[in-house]
């Protein structure tokens, strides 16, 4: 294959030591075949020092080559430092879509009976997020406003690729915003999932107010569900979601944007996750959802080897987990480095085996 170059973004504490061991797995002595990297340096102290400008030159490098990789970082909260590089990230490349899915962990419980996949699509831009805040009034009269924004080209992307990921998995989309209560502003993300549903009349569709989808969520066991959410709506439901399945750890974080015919453009992955800093320099850390996130960016390649390795890893993380390779999270004792290590050995193994049986 032609060599894809991967944008390699840096962290913070813990999420620099995470993607360490996801790069170790995308070696080309593991996968079989060559990646390259062209590395930002996004740690709070660099966007300090250089005013986040090295998160613009990252996310330029990233719409020029397709594919990012990048580690948890620190967002400061006060008031006139960097802030958040996600959220510059996300606007520079275009980013209309947060991919989480929640899926069964061997050997961890899920909560209220939860087995299928449950994928959440939220919208990665506007809406309660950088939206225009003030105040006005002093006392115990102090009144709040803001004002939010959607747009209907976001709405789509999001509603479209809801549709096309429910039909490829085989999935029911389900859920939705409170369009009863806000029929103009939240109204467009449903106008555009009824749209969509007639475009793909052969995904089920069953739309439930966004109350309803998170009480319904606690009584589904069965079918695997496909979420497509306003960008605050999203944010909760995927943190829920993945704690239904037991634990965080279990997921990636996929942000993509997309051409006119809401075809993969940019695609950027990283852990759900944050920069853990209480685990940092222990060798404790769960490494698989960064070890996901990076099996999942091969997928968006569009190549025979880059697909097998996906495959190959996603399989080793869950096969290392019901073999009792777990860290300290799931109630195991591995360490970081061993669950790596294991990972490694059965994506080798497998790459091995698989191309010696390849035409049988």
């Amino acid at each position: 294959m032609s060599y894809r170059t991967v944008v390699i973004m840096k962290g913070d504490q813990t999420g620099q030591e995470l993607l360490h061991e996801a790069l170790r797995v995308l070696d080309s002595n593991v996968i079989g075949f060559e990646l390259q990297f062209q590395t930002f340096d996004l740690s709070l102290e660099n966007r300090r020092k250089t005013k986040n400008e090295i998160v613009y030159e990252a996310a330029r490098a990233m719409k020029q080559h397709g594919f990012g990789l990048k580690a948890a970082t620190i967002t400061p909260e006060e008031k006139g430092d960097v802030g958040s590089p996600n959220a510059i990230l996300r606007k520079e490349i275009d980013g209309k879509v947060i991919i989480r899915t929640g899926r069964r962990i061997p050997g961890v419980r899920p909560l209220a009976g939860t087995y299928a996949p449950i994928s959440v699509i939220r919208m990665a831009v506007g809406d309660a997020y950088g939206a225009k805040e003030w105040r006005e009034g002093e006392g115990i009269d102090e009144i709040a406003y803001r004002t939010e924004k959607i747009d209907r080209k976001t709405c789509r992307a999001v509603a479209e690729f809801a549709f096309r990921h429910a039909k490829k998995n085989n999935a029911k989309v389900f859920g939705g915003p409170k369009y009863t209560v806000s029929p103009i502003y939240e109204g467009m993300l449903k106008e555009e999932m009824d749209k969509a549903s007639r475009q793909y009349p052969e995904v089920r569709y069953e739309p439930q107010l966004i109350d309803a989808t998170y009480a319904l969520l606690l009584n589904n066991s069965g079918d695997p569900l496909v979420i497509p959410a306003l960008n605050r709506d999203g944010d909760c439901l995927s943190d829920m979601v993945l704690q239904l399945f037991g634990s965080i750890a279990g997921s990636e974080s996929i942000l993509m944007s997309f051409d006119d015919s809401f075809n993969t453009k940019t695609v950027m992955v990283e852990a759900p996750h944050g920069t853990a800093p209480s685990l940092f320099g222990k060798n404790v850390a769960n490494p698989m959802a960064m070890i996901l996130a990076a099996a999942s960016l091969l997928t968006y390649m569009n190549d025979t080897k880059a697909n097998a390795a996906s495959r190959a890893i996603y399989e080793a993380v869950i096969e290392s987990v019901r073999e009792g390779i777990r860290t300290a999270d799931l109630g195991g004792s591995s360490t970081t480095t061993e669950f790596t290590n294991e990972v490694i050995k059965k994506v080798q193994t497998k790459l091995e085996v698989w191309t010696t049986l390849q035409g049988f």
